[in-house]
């Protein structure tokens, strides 16, 4: 037996109030930008906005910041006095002219060098930023993917930084190619979620890829991942791969892309975040494709009618 005329008149007011409600509130949503996530599409900036800045430098962390990026992505070695510093290769020859190396050098030593100049002279005079001053440029609700270049014994002293933080762990991504730190930090951190870097290989002579997507499922499963983080090639695509992902708990990530017709391609087959050198330009085009515009939910509160829902059709006479 259905409701009363009168009580059903009143649910479907209060049904079509709170669709009205809900999409005001996503309007207000898209007019303030904290959308992102929930449509697939957290853009993360590669080294900072490495196009546009020098790569791994406060510079290039802020303008990232300012170009609507959700994360940042920086990458991270031990020096010889036991600090964490953000720097992307072991020696900093290709970007600061001389060969020395990270692993063997204090951090006085490496702050003496110049890390911003290759990049142009307005940003003469960056200095290489340790793991805290890193941390210090992001904002609360933002993501910072911490990639470890070098082994699992940088793992007790990234334990201390973020202890003496305020970060929350839950904005902590911790990434990195060698298996070993993505288990020994899972160990010191398992509140951090870890995700392992996979580029796949093509093998020419035996024309297929390598590694196999069963083989990267069962070594990120093995080692506590909690998602894999793919070079977006070929293999990347696979939506049968996708799909045993998925299976298998693991969140996908993709990197380093440039592109938004590929980016907007990861995000529709289920990559949770895109790692990009350009996010200002992927924010954009991601928003504009993935996102519901303005005028779309506008014109749904305008035109959508008030129908009786099946549950709650009038009694029969």
């Amino acid at each position: 037996m259905g409701l009363p005329r009168r009580h059903a008149s009143r649910n479907f007011e209060r049904n079509d109030v709170i669709n009205r409600v809900f999409i005001t509130a996503v309007l207000w949503c898209l007019a303030n930008g904290v959308l992102p996530e929930a449509y697939g599409q957290t853009i993360i900036a590669h080294r900072g906005a490495s196009s546009d800045a020098p790569e791994n430098t406060i510079s290039a962390f802020q303008l990232a910041w300012e170009q609507g990026a959700d994360g940042i992505e920086g990458d991270f070695h031990l020096t010889a006095d036991g600090q964490i510093v953000c720097f992307h290769d072991a020696s900093t020859k290709r970007l600061c002219g001389v060969d020395t190396k990270i692993a063997e050098s204090t951090l006085a030593e490496l702050q003496k060098l110049d890390v911003g100049r290759w990049k142009g002279r307005r940003f003469a005079g960056e200095r290489m930023p340790t793991l805290s001053d890193v941390l210090s440029t992001v904002p609360q609700g933002k993501l910072f993917y911490i990639e470890i270049k070098c082994g699992p014994e940088i793992v007790p002293h990234l334990v201390n930084v973020l202890a003496k933080s305020d970060v929350n762990y839950q904005d902590l991504r911790i990434i990195s190619f060698k298996r070993d730190v993505i288990k020994a930090a899972k160990q010191a951190l398992p509140q951090v979620q870890a995700y392992w870097l996979v580029e796949f290989k093509f093998d020419k002579k035996l024309d297929h890829w390598y590694p196999t997507h069963e083989r990267v499922i069962a070594i990120a499963v093995e080692h506590d991942a909690d998602g894999i983080d793919l070079k977006a090639n070929k293999p990347a695509y696979d939506e049968a791969f996708i799909l045993r992902c998925q299976q298998a708990g693991l969140s996908l990530h993709a990197w380093t892309v440039d592109q938004p017709e590929a980016a907007i391609r990861l995000a529709e087959s289920g990559y949770e975040s895109i790692t990009t050198n350009v996010p200002k330009l992927l924010r954009h085009a991601t928003q504009e494709q993935l996102m519901p515009s303005a005028k779309q939910l506008e014109s749904s509160l305008e035109n959508a009618p008030l129908k009786p829902s099946p549950t709650l059709e009038p009694a029969a006479k």
